[in-house]
């Protein structure tokens, strides 16, 4: 299904666009991050605290890495009220990202992962190469959602084109 190059790519593109996307948050103050936007988590704030959870436990599951403090979907919400703090840990998670995708290799990516489901409620086995798939395409989901509601907030984040990813130093 992808390979480790994907994964490579995939990984440098999310910490570009979550610098991109924090970088236009910071324009904001604490009242417009937070302001209940209509989206499926409400707010900037809150959208952005959830895809740092949702990295956070498909990293444990991943890479063995802690869980989040959070244990479930419903708890996340005002899981780092603090817009600093939640910079400090998605810089820190990105980079955790960034480690993981250099050390994985095509036999993992091809092997199967079972883990317990919060959400569904039950135990779950998919192929890694498709729950990685779906970790990026998660991220990509709701920085969309969160790219919106910055440009709506009179915001400019950068374009999220993948073709604009800057090459490696």
């Amino acid at each position: 299904m992808i390979d480790t190059a994907y994964v490579k790519i995939m990984a440098r593109y999310n910490a570009w666009q979550n610098q991109s996307i924090y970088g236009a948050a910071d324009t904001l103050d604490d009242v417009a991050r937070t302001a209940d936007r209509g989206a499926f988590f409400g707010s900037i704030h809150g959208t952005l605290s959830h895809l740092l959870w949702g990295d956070q436990i498909w990293m444990s599951r991943f890479a063995g890495t802690p869980k989040p403090e959070a244990a479930s979907i419903e708890a996340f919400v005002g899981m780092v009220p603090d817009w600093v703090e939640l910079k400090t840990r998605r810089i820190a998670m990105d980079k955790t990202i960034l480690n993981w995708s250099a050390t994985i290799d095509a036999g993992w990516l091809a092997d199967d992962l079972t883990w317990f489901s919060g959400a569904a409620q039950k135990q779950v086995t998919k192929p890694c190469g498709f729950l990685v798939a779906h970790f990026f395409n998660h991220q990509t989901h709701h920085r969309g959602q969160v790219h919106a509601m910055l440009t709506a907030a009179g915001s400019r984040p950068d374009d999220t084109d993948l073709f604009y990813l800057p090459a490696e130093n």
